[in-house]
């Protein structure tokens, strides 16, 4: 790999990690490309979405300060924020413990990931439809207003993100869709959910393989390059996507996602 490829892979990565368009089947599809295959490459990433992680607690720390305090006061909406994001997250912790060696063995390839992008692309057209025929995006409700039931089910849906190419964006903010959430709000809920989820994933990820960067050539330096450029991206990233998925909705990536995965598999062919 070349610094060249590094910064490419940071912005991708940036673009992508909380768009609902999956992050992981670009950096493969990408990493096809470049001839930046084998495990390290894997571990690669996996792991540079920690400079997504990173972006999302900075531009939420408004948010995430006032939780906090929140909690300190048992306030109610600060309560019911935190349990509903453990309980979208543990599903996901015990699926992605289950599964992790096989899903990295057997779907980490183009041709699962353009699978996921057609079909996720699919529901989240028909999703965003019923969605906006019930209103729900001109309900004034808040992320401190999601109940555990709810996020629990989110925590369902973000599972089926396991399988490159789903996307755990789309997942989540589809799944709050379902469950009666604005788009905006399940959205900011998705990011807020990023934090465990990603940095659970990345740093267990690290820790377990991280000795594969740092065999390769300036791994660790570039691995370090990569994130750095996600980060600055990814932050640009979530305040221009709240700003218009209220009003635009989500269906425009899942026409982008069919038409991705679809090019993906005539070039196979």
């Amino acid at each position: 790999m070349t610094p060249l490829d590094a910064i490419v892979l940071g912005v991708v990565e940036g673009l992508t990690e909380l768009l609902p368009i999956s992050s992981t089947g670009h950096l493969i599809l990408l990493g096809k490309l470049l001839g930046h295959e084998g495990e390290a490459a894997k571990v690669f990433d996996i792991v540079i979405q920690l400079g997504a992680v990173a972006a999302v607690g900075v531009y939420f720390r408004g948010r995430i300060g006032t939780t906090f305090v929140g909690l300190r006061r048992r306030e109610r909406g600060s309560l019911q924020l935190v349990l509903a994001l453990l309980a979208a997250f543990v599903p996901t912790a015990i699926a992605g413990l289950m599964f992790h060696r096989v899903i990295k063995q057997l779907l980490f390839a183009p041709g699962p990931v353009a699978g996921a992008l057609i079909i996720g692309g699919l529901v989240m057209v028909v999703v965003d439809r019923w969605h906006r025929r019930k209103a729900y995006d001109k309900c004034d409700d808040e992320v401190t207003d999601i109940t555990v039931r709810r996020g629990f089910v989110i925590g369902l849906c973000q599972c089926l993100a396991l399988w490159p190419g789903a996307s755990r964006s789309m997942t989540t903010i589809v799944g709050g869709q379902l469950c009666g959430l604005s788009t905006r709000t399940a959205a900011e809920f998705s990011f807020l959910l990023a934090l465990p989820t990603l940095g659970a994933a990345t740093v267990y990820d690290f820790i377990k393989n991280g000795h594969l960067i740092a065999a390769t050539p300036s791994g660790v330096r570039l691995l370090l390059l990569g994130m750095t450029v996600s980060f600055v991206v990814t932050w640009l990233v979530v305040a221009l996507f709240l700003k218009y998925v209220q009003r635009l909705g989500v269906a425009p990536f899942g026409a982008y996602r069919v038409v991705l995965g679809v090019l993906v598999m005539l070039l196979m062919l």
